[in-house]
């Protein structure tokens, strides 16, 4: 995947989980889609649950940090959090009129995931 182009995102990274759901597929959408824009860095949260060394400290030191979770099991917040990432933003789909197992990922739903979580990561 490409880097952002935006020097304004250095140090902005998004993890989502990539979960079964539909909802899980919506927030792994959004945060390539948040990749390809420039908006933030998609970083691997498979590589933060596995204890990589290298990850985890890219993650600590990130500027701004958005876990995007489909539902309310929170798996990529609690990586995080177990990894000692603690300045984590997030949003959780299913608070924001995403029922899991009733949304469809399409491009409507992805786009307008994608624009609540550039509100969420982007607004102090």
């Amino acid at each position: 995947m490409p880097e952002p182009t935006s020097s304004s995102t250095h140090g902005r990274l998004v993890f989502a989980c990539s979960g079964a759901a539909d909802v899980g597929e919506i927030a792994d959408r959004v945060a390539r889609l948040l990749h390809r824009e420039g908006t933030a860095r998609m970083f691997c949260l498979a590589c933060v649950g596995a204890l990589a060394e290298d990850a985890i400290a890219r993650a600590r030191t990130a500027s701004d940090i958005l876990a995007i979770d489909g539902c309310e099991s929170d798996c990529a917040r609690k990586v995080l959090e177990s990894a000692g990432v603690t300045r984590v933003r997030h949003m959780r789909l299913t608070d924001h009129q995403m029922p899991k197992g009733q949304t469809p990922p399409n491009v409507h739903n992805v786009q307008a995931a994608a624009e609540r979580a550039k509100h969420v990561l982007l607004v102090p």
